[in-house]
């Protein structure tokens, strides 16, 4: 799994660790039993229907126009998910921090040809391998690639921080907060990073500015950090 920075345009850094092949891969085959089984229940649908053969072609491909859509329409309703990337715990994101739009799922959508189904998924697997971003033809495109939401258990993970011996706490106004609310900070702060959404991290700035007055020239995703290690640093000291 490899990691990457996306910078957003209120230059915020986040590191985001792009899907594992794998996964696509799984997401890709659980994608193409869905559209199977969908197809083949139409099928049985016009054979019970019993439709004029004559109009059996144009009942069939109105049926099966949301299989051939499926992820077009899927992704732009679902987040940039399919059920495929739903269960792999993988979403399609912009590399430029901002939520993909219609034309991006598109750019993808219509580039599937070249990528997966000419090629038979060769071409996006090579893709992939070389760009080092998790990019195939479609992604580079439409400037969008697919991160893991999958969440790494380790210390980072509770409430402490792992920090220096000869770490120097800046903001002692942190101790105003209570454990379950550093928690909730962390929580959002650490999942908004993930996800790439940095106008969380400018909310719990502002919100945590708010609340201890402190007044700071620090990046938001830069201060929240620091936040939660000077509660960690004055905590442990009692």
């Amino acid at each position: 799994m490899e990691q990457f920075q996306i910078e957003t345009a209120q230059n915020i850094s986040i590191s985001q660790n792009t899907a594992h092949l794998g996964d696509r891969m799984l997401a890709y085959i659980i994608d193409s039993f869905v559209i199977m089984v969908y197809v083949i229940l139409t099928i049985v649908l016009l054979v019970s229907m019993d439709v004029d053969p004559a109009d059996q072609w144009a009942f069939y491909l109105l049926l099966n126009l949301p299989a051939f859509l499926y992820y077009l329409l899927l992704e732009t309703f679902m987040d940039g998910k399919t059920i495929g990337k739903s269960l792999m715990n993988i979403r399609v994101v912009k590399l430029d921090g901002s939520k993909p739009n219609f034309s991006s799922y598109f750019i993808r959508w219509i580039l599937r040809v070249v990528d997966v189904s000419l090629t038979s998924g060769g071409l996006a697997v090579l893709t992939i391998l070389v760009r080092g971003k998790g990019q195939r033809i479609g992604d580079l495109a439409a400037g969008t690639t697919v991160i893991s939401e999958k969440k790494r258990v380790s210390l980072q993970d509770t409430l402490l921080r792992e920090l220096p011996v000869d770490y120097q706490a800046k903001f002692p106004q942190v101790t105003v907060f209570k454990d379950s609310e550093i928690q909730t900070i962390k929580e959002l702060y650490d999942s908004a990073k993930r996800n790439g959404d940095h106008q969380i991290i400018v909310s719990l700035s502002d919100r945590i500015k708010k609340v201890t007055h402190i007044a700071t020239d620090l990046k938001p995703i830069d201060f929240v950090d620091i936040v939660i290690k000077d509660y960690n640093f004055y905590t442990q000291q009692l």
